[in-house]
């Protein structure tokens, strides 16, 4: 789930950077910890009770330290504090608190958490990502487009973004469409969760490492003398341990998954899925007709352009489209439901996919009066 948690000042257990010449840049709140060891970065988002949620501040420290260390360092680390989650998801309350205001952290939130984005996405030192415990919406856009994204068993991956009358955004468009067949598109519209080694074997996490051995994993990436080198090297090793042949758990599922959702459109789907009349299929049918209407259908296209788009390209055509949505009334009504009221029962308007029509969807995709997100 997406989640929203105001400001905290936490302190994270110190670790063998004791032991080395460091530099510590702290905020007062300490939302971010920025670490040095000899040449190498890590960053630790520090808000373990808010299950590491990300926001405008803690962005703002990131991407300016991200830019730095670019210059400097030979490798960046980031990992989220405590045993719960690497990160939850994004700010998205305080964007429809400010939206409903008129304010201004809709366009600054979305436009500079994809600034960050593309910035991992060609960040040129090896940036490895821990992705321990829950790694959701805005998790994902800090993770899933750098070079190294290593899960754990406790690892619970997932864009729950069609719940909150969003869409699968941070990237979405990009690394959704690249993944095996149809599976992209159904994490991206039932907002179904993985976990531990599946997150592997979907091709999100490049490499997996028993929560037990992490802070040794972590210990032998700092130490290494050529990451460049090293660093594939020690996480495959850490990977081959524990990596035990388990299949993936949709593997009995994929066929279905690539007929139906091969269908052109949303509705389609719903009626292959239909005649599959599985219990499976029944339980799928059953979570997408919770989900928004509008948000389904413009996923669905967005997902489509994003398939043949650059990095760059996407996250351009996504800036367009959370302005959209702030416009509008699902978003607002999806965080109501599932985040502030939590009744779970939101009143999508429109109400059914019929009522979507292709020119409301397409007006998502046009391009803004004025400040693009230029990358």
């Amino acid at each position: 789930m997406i989640r929203y948690f105001g400001k905290q000042s936490l302190k994270v257990p110190t670790t063998r950077f004791m032991l080395n010449s460091m530099k510590r840049l702290m905020s007062t709140v300490d939302e971010v910890i920025l670490q040095t060891s000899g040449d190498k970065g890590v960053i630790t988002l520090n808000r373990p009770k808010a299950l590491n949620a990300l926001n405008l501040t803690m962005i703002r420290k990131i991407f300016p330290s991200l830019k730095e260390w670019e210059k400097d360092k030979s490798m960046v680390i980031i990992k989220g504090a405590g045993d719960k989650a690497f990160c939850a998801g994004g700010d998205v309350r305080a964007v429809t608190e400010s939206g409903k205001k008129g304010g201004s952290l809709p366009q600054e939130f979305f436009r500079e958490e994809y600034m960050l984005n593309n910035l991992i996405g060609t960040y040129q030192v090896p940036y490895i990502a821990l992705i321990h415990g829950i790694t959701m919406g805005g998790g994902v856009g800090l993770s899933v487009h750098g070079q190294y994204r290593v899960a754990t068993e406790k690892t619970l991956f997932a864009m729950p973004e069609m719940a909150i009358g969003l869409f699968p955004d941070v990237g979405g468009s990009y690394f959704l469409p690249r993944l095996g067949g149809k599976l992209g598109l159904y994490l991206a519209l039932t907002g179904h969760r993985l976990k531990g080694l599946d997150v592997l074997r979907a091709g999100i996490a490049t490499h997996f490492v028993e929560s037990s051995s992490l802070q040794q994993l972590e210990n032998e990436l700092l130490d290494s003398k050529n990451p460049v080198q090293e660093v594939p090297k020690i996480l495959s090793k850490y990977t081959s341990k524990c990596d035990n042949g388990q299949p993936f758990s949709l593997s009995q599922h994929m066929q279905t998954i690539n007929k139906c959702f091969s269908a052109p459109s949303v509705e389609e789907i719903l009626i292959l899925l239909e005649k599959e009349g599985t219990q499976w299929a029944k339980e799928i049918l059953n979570t997408l007709n919770k989900m928004s209407p509008t948000s389904m259908k413009v996923a669905l296209k967005q997902l489509e352009e994003g398939s043949v788009k650059s990095l760059q390209e996407c996250l351009s055509m996504e800036y367009r489209l959370t302005q959209r949505f702030c416009q509008d009334h699902d978003f607002y009504e999806g965080v109501r439901a599932v985040l502030i009221d939590r009744d779970n029962t939101p009143k999508w308007k429109p109400a059914t996919l019929e009522e979507v029509t292709t020119a409301k969807v397409n007006s998502y995709f046009d391009p803004l009066p004025s400040n693009e997100l230029e990358l």
